[in-house]
């Protein structure tokens, strides 16, 4: 069995698991914010949109430049409503699940690189980004929507196992 289909049923389970917080977050709290360091509901939310797009972007080019000296920023989604957000997760969900059933242990063996003006802010191989830009990423801004859940009164879905209010 290849590292990728290894990877599939986390992958699954993960992003089954950021949708069910992600279809809970109600479209007047997108500008809510914790603390005024913490970024916004909906600044978390898009983020959480976007990171699984990183599955394509890993396994399709060898680096990635962020801020190229030459050229736009890399930019996360700016949707202003629950069902756009969840529309940007659901596509991106499917293309990097394609990708990663379609990925090789050699290419996920090879090194990428994240660069921002052309430095380099890490190099490791695929899988190890995949694994931890990708899912543990994830589940981190995920578990920040949950406290920002909590805090708003928003009933939080259960995870791996039921949540307070199941």
């Amino acid at each position: 069995m290849s590292y990728a289909e290894r990877m599939l049923p986390e992958f699954d389970q993960e992003m089954a698991s950021t949708r069910k917080v992600l279809e809970r977050i109600p479209d007047d709290k997108l500008d809510w914010r914790a603390h005024p360091k913490s970024n916004t509901i909906g600044w978390n939310a898009n983020h959480l949109a976007d990171l699984p797009h990183w599955v394509v972007e890993t396994l399709g080019k060898p680096a990635l430049d962020i801020s190229p000296v030459d050229g736009p920023r890399y930019e996360s989604p700016k949707e202003t409503s629950r069902q756009k957000i969840l529309s940007v997760f659901d596509r991106n969900v499917a293309e990097a699940r394609q990708a990663l059933k379609a990925a090789t242990d050699e290419q996920l063996n090879q090194n990428w690189t994240l660069l921002a003006a052309g430095q380099p802010i890490f190099t490791m191989p695929r899988s190890a980004v995949l694994r931890s830009f990708v899912l543990n990423h994830s589940i981190h801004h995920r578990a920040h929507l949950c406290v920002y859940l909590r805090l708003n009164n928003i009933p939080v879905p259960g995870l791996y196992g039921p949540s307070g209010e199941e």
